[in-house]
């Protein structure tokens, strides 16, 4: 028990740490793709280190909200980090929430930084919020019918279960399962704040979603921020390789495999991270009203996963 708890802390820590190698690495892709000079792979953490050395500064009339909501946001990804199995699975607190309590956990996130970005009453706050709340009103869906055609596989809602009864099937293309993958690729560009969906690099007012629910934060509230951004890619990341690439993941109480699993996680987030940044340079991002169709697309290919596994049980 004790082993177990240390592997589940060790795993948090792990999502924690690497996230921003993660997110230097797609950006190091992206720019050798597009043929530009490539930024150092450590520089999320420089920046995070940087901002941490600043003063943040609060808006006037500011409510606490707007300084609690940094803090709400990095330990709400940092809990999902804990919940996914990403090198060990059965963990102690695995048992502890499943897939319908992780979308919970992704959404109360969402909910404080959409308030946040409305305390202050700025038009680019508002404005993102709102975008903010439209995705998550058409993404929410479309994730949960992904993880319930995973539900019905394994039948549980356990993403332990879910991982252990994936991994032991015959190697083969499942339809309902490449139906889900596509709707899970999808939600995730759109709860990431990627292209097509959004782009993580502007700052062009009418068209940036994220980034304008973010203006007002600087200092460690804003490092904060960024930390738990790349901590949310990380987590979309390791969930997705735990729903349709299980492969490699340690089970239970097999903690000798553990070496293997890690670099197995870190061997698919690298083909991940590849394969993130070729999309986003061969994509442009899509405006705001094509946003809906796109999501909505997620959504049906969701349906149909399930209702393919339903019918045909395949």
């Amino acid at each position: 028990m004790t082993i177990g708890i240390l592997i589940q802390i060790a795993q948090t820590l792990l999502a924690v740490l690497l996230a921003p190698l993660l997110m230097g690495w797609v950006n190091q892709c992206r720019a050798w793709l597009q043929g530009r000079s490539a930024p150092p792979i450590l520089q999320p953490y420089r920046t995070l280190i940087k901002l941490f050395h600043k003063d943040a500064i609060v808006a006037h009339g500011a409510t606490p909200l707007l300084r609690f909501a940094p803090y709400v946001f990095f330990g709400c990804m940092a809990l999902a980090a804990g919940i996914v199995p990403m090198v060990a699975n059965d963990l102690p607190f695995s048992p502890a929430a499943d897939v319908i309590a992780l979308v919970g956990v992704f959404a109360l996130a969402r909910v404080f930084m959409a308030l946040a970005a409305m305390d202050i009453g700025t038009s680019f706050g508002t404005l993102g919020a709102r975008r903010e709340m439209l995705v998550a009103f058409l993404a929410e869906p479309a994730l949960l019918m992904v993880v319930f055609t995973a539900s019905f596989v394994a039948n549980s809602t356990q993403l332990t279960t879910i991982v252990e009864a994936l991994a032991h099937r015959a190697f083969a293309i499942y339809p309902s399962l490449a139906f889900a993958g596509v709707a899970f690729w999808m939600v995730a560009m759109a709860e990431n704040a990627r292209i097509p969906v959004d782009n993580p690099t502007t700052h062009l007012e009418l068209t940036m979603i994220h980034e304008a629910m973010i203006l007002e934060y600087s200092g460690r509230h804003l490092a904060l921020i960024e930390w738990a951004v790349a901590l949310k890619l990380f987590t979309y990341s390791a969930l997705g390789l735990a729903l349709f690439m299980p492969w490699g993941i340690a089970e239970t109480g097999n903690f000798a495999a553990m070496p293997l699993a890690v670099l197995a996680l870190l061997v698919k987030l690298a083909a991940g991270g590849f394969a993130l940044a070729t999309i986003e340079t061969f994509l442009a991002k899509w405006r705001l009203f094509r946003v809906p169709e796109f999501l909505g697309t997620a959504f049906l290919l969701g349906v149909l996963a399930m209702l393919v596994h339903l019918l045909l049980e395949v």
